[in-house]
């Protein structure tokens, strides 16, 4: 019931056909197509740096530095303040086990 049964390949039966023989066909060069054509290159308005924008830009970009250095240095601090108070916890909790084995 467990074992497994493997299929045994039975013998070919019927009519067996040959392959069929695909003839190459001959290309004959027809008549060129036509070039597209040329599309007209959009106007795109060029971007001019005056010293206005320039100082807005330094201005963005240093606005956008003092954001993402205060974010990182707030969860900096997070993640300092918070492994302080395990530790003092851990050293309250080591300190109660171990009066606690004291009074036994």
């Amino acid at each position: 019931m467990f074992q497994p049964k493997i299929p045994t390949m039975p013998q070919p039966s019927g009519l067996v056909t040959q392959p069929a023989v695909v003839q190459p066909t001959t290309i004959t060069p027809g008549t060129p197509a036509p070039a597209p054509a040329a599309a007209p290159e959009p106007s795109r308005p060029v971007v001019q740096l005056t010293p206005g924008t320039a100082v807005a830009l330094v201005g963005a970009g240093t606005a956008v530095v003092l954001v993402v250095g205060t974010v990182l240095v707030s969860l900096l601090l997070a993640v300092a303040v918070t492994s302080a108070s395990v530790a003092v916890c851990a050293v309250v909790v080591r300190s109660l086990i171990a009066s606690d084995a004291k009074r036994r």
